[in-house]
């Protein structure tokens, strides 16, 4: 810790010289500095490894200077200490970019314990820029966002795992990004130039999905008119993705875990054995072990399975990733479009850190993106984030109705058949497979609704 340099502003000579000596004697090396002015020379000069900035300075506050220090060392973990402490002044410094702030008075291990989080922060900002840096050639993952300690200790671990071989399950609600983590491991590995093949497993019918994995020989079945390899055997020495393994019949979990086991594979019709060369990463948004428990997965492929289990937080629990997504989507988005790129007020972004999104990312994307299109100027006001739907005087639009109809259908028509999407499907006159698009869309889970 001794090699740590902290840089401290404040104009309250009193309050620096205590502060210096509270993190001088926790083994610090402090730099302090009284004026924005002599701030800035000296960042400019030497390195810092975190900061504390008062809010209120000589001639400017404390979240411009920290945007100014952002031009000279943008990974700098910046904590703004202020004496109003209003929900409207955090959530504007944490959108432009501090690591967390603090209300005076304020405990000093409060301050330490803080500062020791954002040199953490720092240590794993290197670890997901190493990834940036591998996967920037085949993808844009500039939509990995981990400012939240729960998302960096996530990349953090897929860091470490992306060399081994060894299977993963990746655990998180709808719309947590499941698949976009299984892409950076793959991609972070030695396996990224060999191929990464995803299927869902609660999109193609049981009978169906036996071929999509194994493959089949010519004449296996009616309608097999050629010999098709599988996924497992197209991926190669690549990784193989299977989402919503929670939904895998249990028929078919059997087969699987013979090919987790002995490492080959037997094609429908097939007489020879493929050797599985693929690294295998699944995927649930269901708690395995408790399927286990109600018998519904098979136990001991649960075990071949959960080798290394990875946890993808839910959006709630990592708030402080809510500024920068929305930045991104903003971004995305207005390109899509071809609109000027637009700003969010501070009430807007507000308004959304203190939702729950049980949609998620996914629904934190899909407001910005109806933000955007109902927007009359460049700035995206609170009225435009999660209005109120039905409220007196008001209606929703054409595709607010339509989208609320469609939600509630989809969960009475689970509901009606217990959960079972051939029979859900076959009711709404859909495809099996554009019926769980549809439910992928409102963030709908058919777990949910079996007995």
């Amino acid at each position: 810790m001794a090699d740590k340099r902290i840089l401290l502003v404040d104009d309250d000579l009193n309050l620096l010289d205590l502060i210096r000596i509270r993190l001088n004697a926790s083994g610090y090396q402090v730099t302090t500095a009284a004026h924005e002015n002599e701030a800035k020379r000296v960042v400019a000069q030497q390195q810092f490894d975190a900061a504390v900035i008062d809010l209120q300075l000589v001639s400017q506050d404390g979240i411009t200077l920290m945007e100014e220090l952002h031009r000279e060392a943008p990974e700098l973990p910046v904590i703004i200490l202020t004496a109003h402490g209003s929900i409207e002044s955090a959530v504007d410094a944490m959108g432009r970019g501090a690591f967390t702030y603090l209300t005076k008075p304020f405990d000093s291990r409060e301050l330490i314990l803080q500062i020791e989080r954002g040199l953490e922060k720092s240590r794993l900002t290197g670890e997901l820029n190493r990834l940036r840096e591998l996967v920037e050639e085949k993808r844009d993952f500039g939509n990995i966002i981990a400012r939240s300690q729960p998302m960096r200790r996530v990349l953090d671990q897929v860091a470490r795992i992306a060399d081994s071989a060894a299977t993963v399950a990746i655990y998180g609600a709808s719309g947590t990004g499941k698949e976009m983590i299984a892409k950076a491991i793959h991609l972070a590995g030695p396996r990224r130039e060999a191929p990464f093949l995803a299927i869902n497993c609660a999109a193609i019918p049981g009978n169906l999905l036996e071929s999509e994995l194994f493959g089949h020989e010519k004449g296996a079945f009616t309608g097999a008119i050629r010999k098709k390899p599988g996924l497992f055997a197209r991926a190669g020495r690549g990784t193989v993705f299977l989402d919503e393994i929670g939904e895998l019949p249990l028929p078919l979990q059997g087969k699987l875990l013979r090919v987790l086991q002995e490492r080959t594979i037997m094609p429908l019709g097939g007489e020879q054995q493929v050797a599985l060369n693929a690294r295998v990463i699944v995927a649930t948004n269901k708690n395995l072990k408790e399927e286990v428990k109600k018998g519904a997965f098979r136990e001991d492929l649960f075990y071949r399975v959960h080798v290394i289990p990875v946890h993808i937080p839910p959006l709630r629990d990592r708030k402080e990733d809510i500024p920068p997504l929305v930045e991104y989507f903003l971004r995305r988005h207005s390109q899509q479009t071809g609109k000027k790129s637009s700003t969010i007020t501070t009430a807007a972004l507000q308004k959304m850190m203190l939702h729950d999104w049980p949609g998620n990312v996914r629904e934190l994307e899909n407001t910005i993106e109806f933000a955007l299109a109902m927007a009359r100027s460049g700035t995206i006001g609170a009225e435009l984030i999660l209005p109120a739907k039905n409220g007196r005087g008001s209606l929703p639009t054409l595709k607010e109705a339509r989208a609320g109809f469609e939600k509630t259908y989809l969960r009475d028509l689970l509901k009606a058949t217990a959960g079972n999407i051939s029979r859900a499907a076959k009711l709404a006159g859909k495809y099996r497979a554009d019926l769980y698009n549809m439910l992928k869309k409102h963030g709908i889970s058919p777990g949910e609704f079996k007995d």
